[in-house]
């Protein structure tokens, strides 16, 4: 609790021991790390305590994002369990991955795009697991913690990237109530229903013609259409991958003409449905828009909330951090317009940020208080025993979750 209450309102601090300085934490520095090494945190009831306390909408639909996030630590060789993760901007020809852990989120995203998410659940993808069994054990957790007022009829929808358009994530998550819209590679093949039995021997077809994304002349013409302000989109329904017959899915296709045609800036999106009730089409850009509001949480919770600069050896010692960490960006959420405090260079004309906010909580925390019990001081530690040997830390390779190819004859003259 000492720790939260610090992380809320140190906003100089940059590692843990500077935690111990704010006048919210009444024990020594070194108990932060005696805490993550000892403490025990019941993660079901912590999901439910987010869950109640969320800012769901009180009309509408709930909108859902996931996404994975990657904590690099590329020396740490004391570190157990590290996976070869994704990293950004690293230098040309470098391959884009280093050793660290990898978390996946679900969180509830606001009305507009930007930094204010409300983290549902964090876990740590383990060197077993993948990122779509962990996102969809999250998903079906979290669906049976939705509040009353979500209508069955209006089921919530969940926005995500490109990855969670495998055919993994969509088997694991076909029998939950909650709509998928997702990304869709430009490459993708899909099929259409199977033609009816003509009642000939032999097999009967399992699909249809085929659906190529980048060839438009498979496409024929959308069974909807919407256009208008430079935005052009379409959709066909009622069809299915090659591995999956059963599962209809609805493709959309998203044309801008403003944009600037690039890998990062594309003029033509894809993106794939799954579920019952698809947003109405000129509400579709908007509303995936909605995702990129967990890049912006991500942002603030490794820069100003120390998510990715503490150093923590252990997995379970930085799960327990991250575990902290969403209590407070939840926290931020809750005092959202009830304090902030700007700098005399920040605009005052548009809405607080998580870091204005977190300025200016000191006056609120000060009059909560906290629940956490008194510090005891119990006198100097009597140190380490004399003659004691303490051996050098167990040092851990980089598990690799695909193995690598056998150094054939064929790979070594590629090489």
């Amino acid at each position: 609790m000492n720790t939260i209450d610090a992380l809320l309102t140190q906003t100089q601090a940059q590692s843990l021991p500077e935690l111990s300085l704010s006048p919210l934490f009444t024990r020594k520095w070194h108990s932060l790390y005696e805490a993550f090494q000892d403490a025990d945190i019941d993660r079901q009831r912590l999901r439910e305590a987010f869950a109640n306390a969320a800012p769901w909408p009180p009309t509408g639909r709930i909108i859902l994002a996931t996404d994975a996030c990657s904590l690099a630590r590329p020396k740490a060789k004391t570190g157990r369990d590290r996976t070869l993760v994704h990293e950004a901007n690293l230098p040309p020809g470098c391959p884009p991955v280093v050793p660290g852990w990898q978390f996946a989120t679900l969180a509830l995203v606001p009305q507009t795009p930007s930094s204010w998410t409300y983290t549902l659940d964090n876990t740590r993808i383990q060197s077993h697991q993948s990122v779509a069994q962990v996102a969809a054990q999250q998903l079906r957790t979290l669906v049976g913690l939705l509040p009353a007022t979500a209508a069955p009829e209006s089921p919530a929808l969940l926005l995500a990237d490109g990855y969670y358009s495998c055919l993994a994530f969509l088997r694991l998550t076909k029998d939950i109530p909650c709509d998928k819209l997702m990304r869709l590679a430009k490459n993708r093949v899909l099929y259409r229903p199977a033609p009816k039995k003509t009642g000939k021997p032999g097999r009967p077809f399992v699909h249809g013609t085929p659906f190529k994304c980048h060839d438009p002349a498979t496409h024929g013409l959308p069974d909807d259409h919407f256009g208008g302000s430079g935005i052009t989109v379409a959709c066909w329904r009622d069809l299915h991958f090659k591995e999956e017959p059963d599962l209809p899915v609805t493709v959309i296709r998203v044309e801008r003409e403003a944009a600037a045609g690039t890998a990062r800036d594309p003029r033509m999106s894809w993106f794939v449905f799954v579920g019952e009730r698809l947003p109405p089409l000129q509400e579709v850009p908007a509303t995936y828009a909605r995702r990129y509001s967990i890049e912006h949480g991500y942002r603030v919770d490794k820069q100003d909330l120390l998510w990715e600069r503490v150093r923590l050896r252990t997995p379970e010692q930085l799960e327990r951090f991250t575990d902290i960490v969403a209590c407070v960006r939840n926290q931020l959420c809750l005092a959202r317009g009830l304090v902030g405090v700007a700098q005399p260079w920040e605009r005052r004309s548009r809405e607080w940020t998580p870091s204005q906010v977190r300025r200016g909580l000191g006056s609120i925390m000060w009059q909560l208080g906290t629940p956490a019990r008194e510090c005891q001081p119990r006198g100097n530690s009597p140190g380490r025993a004399k003659g004691a040997l303490i051996s050098p830390a167990v040092r851990y390779g980089v598990i690799r979750k695909s193995p690598k190819p056998a150094k054939t004859a064929r790979n070594l003259v590629q090489t």
